[in-house]
């Protein structure tokens, strides 16, 4: 874990910003003395790939969604950049199951797979750390693996109950693409409250905007007056990194302006809602208690 991620462009021995990547998390594998009965999967429900691998049957997995970054699975095709399916690509690849959330399109590519005669199999989309152990057992459900998907659960359920805060701290995630001018304060539903809620903190947005998210403003952003920001690192170097988030209206009136108290979190891996998720929760956590004392 980088814990001195220096975006500003300026050398300094103090660290400012805390960022973790996909790299840094272990993704919790387990193993069972099953066999799956299937053969060649494509995971194309957001994150089912990496709960394919968890359950320690990667080899199976010939196409993955583009949300399962995991680096272990580098060698595994993307069969929806841009989150758009490619049906050529997935039937070229012969699978005998497909894996498919409510969010898998277009509608297109899904009616032409459904009429292949490949078994599609829906798996429940969730951004709720308290519904991952659904999601995971319908994976291991649909490849026939069901005691794995129990490991799975069993597993991973403990890992977030370690390392209680000691300390009461107001956290806001921001939902930022400077490039696309997208700048939104995530409220209740964001998904990143569930995981601030579940390291013990507030999350301020949550605690007072109704809407998963909303328009950012500087009025908004100093009545919430957060005391660490939460950020996509993708999302803070589309703002010009640190200095260029300390100059949007109303971050340099807040606590975590002025401190510049900003954690970053790989896009990919902050909202996977997948077994990611949970040995997250212990790293982020430290992150931003540290960032609370800059």
């Amino acid at each position: 874990m980088c814990v001195a991620l220096l975006l500003t462009g300026c050398a300094t021995t103090e660290p400012t910003v805390s960022d973790i990547s996909a790299a840094d998390i272990t993704l919790p594998i387990v193993h069972s003395d099953e066999i799956p009965k299937v053969k060649r999967v494509v995971a194309l429900a957001n994150g089912s790939a990496e709960i394919v691998a968890a359950l320690g049957f990667e080899s199976i997995l010939v196409g993955r969604d583009v949300a399962s970054s995991m680096p272990a699975l580098s060698k595994v095709p993307i069969d929806n950049p841009g989150h758009n399916v490619s049906t050529e690509t997935v039937l070229s690849q012969n699978p005998d199951l497909i894996l498919i959330d409510t969010n898998t399109s277009p509608t297109s590519a899904l009616d032409t797979l459904k009429k292949s005669g490949i078994s599609l199999v829906t798996i429940p989309s969730t951004f709720d750390l308290k519904t991952i152990s659904q999601k995971e057992l319908a994976v291991a459900t649909a490849i026939g693996v069901p005691r794995a998907g129990q490991l799975l659960v069993d597993q991973i359920s403990s890992i977030a109950k370690k390392n209680a805060p000691t300390k009461a701290i107001k956290v806001l995630f921001l939902y930022l693409r400077g490039t696309s001018s997208i700048y939104l304060i995530g409220g209740k539903g964001s998904g990143a409250d569930s995981l601030i809620e579940a390291m013990g903190f507030t999350d301020v947005g949550a605690a007072n905007l109704a809407q998963p998210f909303s328009s950012m403003s500087a009025e908004e952003l100093i009545k919430l007056n957060p005391d660490v920001v939460l950020l996509m690192t993708k999302g803070l170097v589309s703002v010009g990194g640190l200095n260029g988030l300390t100059q949007l209206p109303g971050i340099a009136q807040t606590v975590a302006g002025k401190r510049k108290r900003v954690v970053t979190v790989d896009d990919s891996l902050l909202l996977s809602f997948g077994p990611r998720s949970i040995p997250l929760i212990p790293l982020l956590r430290a992150d931003i208690v540290k960032a609370s004392t800059l």
